[in-house]
């Protein structure tokens, strides 16, 4: 789609009264959004797709008849259009990115603490970014950890000084948490430390540890303050709260706070590459997947002048092929490679160590 294009919208609530909600406020919001349609449910937005012509939809996950999954399983096949899924604080929206949907986004609170507008920007936002991605329709069904077989052959074991002296950090955005999904799932369990900054609201972060944890090798778990960054483990950077690697004497832990902000992102993909930077220097790998905008390109770039090994998702299998392409354009990537590729080059780095 073309810059400053026309964005065609299709709704798909089965509250009315949300449904109106979003069909007047997504147009104020960003002036390139027309609503081309609204639909109470799944069946009715199936009869309306071929009417409208949307070039995106958003769709509640949880809707009576047919839930957003099951929509997204019979119908993006036949139309791959982007759907961004509109949910609650519910594990089923990690169902919904594994068959298919671009990205998410949390509803608004009665809390106080996320309301309408910020809900209604962060919903404008990601409209447009996913006007512009490419939709990866479902394949496989995620494997529970006692029967992954992986696809990269046996290597040499990696060795004990690597395992303690090397830490690996990965940032991603839309559609990041089926590419970190589908590395992680590769990699063994002797692994060296790894730390994970992905672009999700609070509350979900926690949820996508336990996802992950069940689906990998590996251990997976929400990163807490002070936690240690040790091999066989991987710490997700915790939904609304920036994450830095502090080294303290010849081990690594991570800091997770309350701060501002960077490149428009808490947790920032940024924040942790520059730590990394900063902390493990030529004893780091850094891995920046698909996502939007350049956070996490001058992390990375610094992380390679000190001396790190970095890796970049290329252009064909990104969902969004922006934060990649950026951190590459700067010279911030030492190679490119497909994200099925890339469990591959990380092990052959680390074996040659």
């Amino acid at each position: 789609m073309l810059l400053n294009a026309t964005i065609r919208v299709l709704v798909v609530d089965d509250s009315m009264v949300f449904g109106q909600f979003l069909t007047s406020s997504l147009p104020q919001a960003n002036k390139l959004i027309q609503i081309v349609g609204y639909a109470a449910n799944a069946y009715e937005a199936m009869e309306k797709i071929p009417l409208c012509s949307p070039d995106v939809i958003t769709m509640d996950v949880e809707m009576p008849k047919m839930n957003g999954i099951e929509f997204l399983r019979q119908v993006l096949p036949r139309h791959p259009i982007p759907v961004i899924m509109v949910s609650a604080v519910n594990m089923n929206v990690f169902e919904a990115l594994s068959n298919g949907a671009v990205d998410f986004v949390r509803k608004p609170n009665t809390a106080g603490n996320y309301g309408r507008q910020e809900f209604i920007d962060s919903l404008a936002s990601k409209i447009v970014i996913a006007s512009r991605s490419k939709v990866h329709v479902a394949g496989q069904t995620p494997v529970k950890k006692e029967f992954l077989s992986p696809l990269i052959p046996r290597l040499s074991p990696i060795s004990s000084a690597v395992l303690q002296s090397t830490v690996i950090a990965i940032g991603a955005s839309t559609g990041g948490t089926e590419a970190t999904l589908q590395i992680l799932q590769e990699l063994p369990e002797n692994m060296p430390g790894i730390v994970v900054t992905q672009h999700m609201p609070e509350g979900f972060t926690q949820m996508y540890a336990q996802r992950l944890d069940r689906l990998c090798r590996l251990q997976v778990k929400e990163a807490a303050n002070g936690d240690r960054i040790e091999p066989g483990k991987v710490l997700i950077a915790p939904g609304s709260q920036q994450m830095k690697v502090v080294r303290l004497g010849t081990s690594y832990t991570v800091s997770c706070f309350n701060g501002e902000k960077v490149n428009g992102h808490m947790p920032s993909v940024d924040v942790l590459f520059h730590s990394m930077a900063d902390a493990v220097q030529s004893n780091g790998v850094g891995i920046i997947l698909t996502g939007m905008g350049h956070d996490g390109a001058d992390g990375l770039l610094k992380m390679r002048r000190a001396g790190a090994y970095t890796i970049g998702q290329d252009k064909e299998s990104c969902v969004v092929y922006g934060m990649p392409m950026v951190a590459h354009n700067i010279g911030g990537v030492c190679v490119q490679s497909s994200c099925a590729n890339i469990p591959r080059v990380l092990m052959n780095y680390l074996n040659k160590k």
